[in-house]
């Protein structure tokens, strides 16, 4: 693949926006000029979008870009590059960096930084705790109110396992219409954990992970959530209890979102028998069952968006014996094959779906009014082209991200995301149409 920035008008003709109707998107100046090729200026680049979907460019609640601290993991630009080549223009990079982005100093950096390599518009997440030490509350309206203008906060890799801090947080953020993330997992029933409790961990002899250590969380914090009148955002969603919760909970008019991962979505704690680390991820993969749940939870709005938890780690803390491997697994250039295998493929949803949920809800979660706007005129151009028949098999180490620790090498996947607009710029393009740039 060629990845590349070009300030050239372009007109992308006959795609189907959103799986529906055909038509032509011209890009120019930032915005969506016009949907006929006819107005197009004379020197646009020109892309034939027969076949092609035509999506809002893609949105990233939840993804670790290891900057700064673990560049030998990934840096913002690896990250930007590899999300570009996903079909995203934006992303919500999460607080654990070395040091942790508690401060507006730290967020102020990584939102600059972002800025900077222009691939993605990357959106620090800020840590709810100081250090992520689940005791003092960070500086939330410090963060809020820097140039970052963060509103989404999280301890993501730890739960804000007191209940007194989480109601404090809450509390904290409704002043400028903030969210937090929570990472929900009991600290005290995953001790040691390694994997699902299940038929499986006891076969495997490896630590179990209740699902209750993570429903549990959910069930305390919507309650929570509704009680102070603010919002909640439920991370990495993993199984069928928590699905019924967040279905409970919104049934009582309470403000809670939740994500679902690609990985959830398509793998089982079966991956497991291998002792693979690969297939090592927190929360752990869960049973078939739990991803019937979470499929039936994302088709009828229960589960609001899917988020990637992308999360990079270099050789060294992957290529090990299991109880030693890092949790997380990267997906940024897989999602959209996933979601399409899993989701579109099967009739549970269609691709107008597919742009609310990798899109449009993320960027009204996130506060971000620049992304997840309609495909139509005069709104910004940032649009995502998805090859439904572009079948292709997932080799790890082609990946843009500085890490390799995918779990789906030799999967193959259905489509893929050929190109990328960030403000009509070209940030990724699939090798078809490079002569058109050149």
């Amino acid at each position: 693949m060629s990845d590349l920035a070009t300030n050239r008008p372009v007109v992308i003709t006959g795609a189907s926006l959103y799986g529906d109707t055909k038509a032509d998107l011209v890009l120019v100046d930032g915005v969506i000029a016009s949907l006929s090729a006819k107005d197009a200026p004379t020197d646009a680049v020109t892309i034939d979008g027969t076949g092609l979907i035509a999506l809002p460019g893609l949105v990233d609640l939840h993804t670790h870009l290891r900057e700064p601290g673990r560049e030998d993991a990934e840096t913002i630009a690896s990250g930007s590059l590899s999300a570009a080549r996903g079909g995203y223009v934006a992303v919500h990079a999460m607080a654990n960096t070395t040091p942790t982005a508690d401060t507006a100093g730290v967020v102020e950096q990584v939102w600059s930084r972002g800025l900077e390599i222009g691939l993605v518009d990357v959106f620090p997440v800020g840590a709810v705790t100081v250090g992520l030490g689940g005791t003092q509350l960070s500086e939330m309206g410090a963060m809020a109110n820097s140039r970052a203008k963060v509103r989404v906060f999280s301890d993501d890799g730890k739960c804000v396992h007191d209940p007194v801090v989480m109601r404090r947080a809450l509390e904290y953020v409704k002043s400028f219409d903030g969210v937090i993330a929570q990472h929900a997992q009991d600290p005290r029933l995953t001790e040691g954990a390694q994997m699902h409790e299940g038929f499986v961990s006891g076969d495997l002899g490896l630590t179990g992970w209740p699902a209750v250590a993570e429903e549990s969380i959910i069930a305390r914090d919507v309650l929570l959530a509704e009680h102070v009148g603010s919002r909640v955002h439920i991370c990495h969603l993993s199984t069928a209890g928590s699905v019924e919760i967040i279905r409970w909970a919104k049934s009582r008019g309470i403000n809670v979102t939740a994500e679902a991962m690609p990985h959830h979505m398509l793998l089982t704690d079966e991956s497991v028998r291998g002792y693979d680390p690969r297939f090592k991820v927190n929360p752990p993969l869960r049973t078939q069952a739990d991803v019937d749940a979470l499929h039936a939870g994302l088709a009828d709005g229960t589960i609001d968006i899917v988020a990637t938890d992308h999360a990079p780690h270099p050789d060294e803390d992957k290529d090990c014996e299991w109880a030693s491997a890092a949790f997380g697994m990267i997906g940024l250039e897989t999602a959209v094959g996933i979601v399409q295998k899993t989701m579109v493929d099967t009739g549970l949803i269609t691709w107008r779906d597919v742009a609310r949920v990798m899109s449009e809800t993320p960027a009204s979660i996130g506060r971000d009014e620049a992304h997840g706007r309609p495909l139509a005129k005069g709104e910004p151009a940032n649009v995502t082209l998805v090859d439904p028949k572009a079948a292709w098999t997932v080799e790890p180490t082609a990946t843009a991200s500085r890490s390799n620790n995918s779990p789906f090498g030799g999967i193959e996947l259905p489509g893929r995301a050929v190109a990328t607009f960030l403000r009509g710029r070209a940030t990724h393009v699939d090798p078809r149409f490079e002569g058109a740039f050149s």
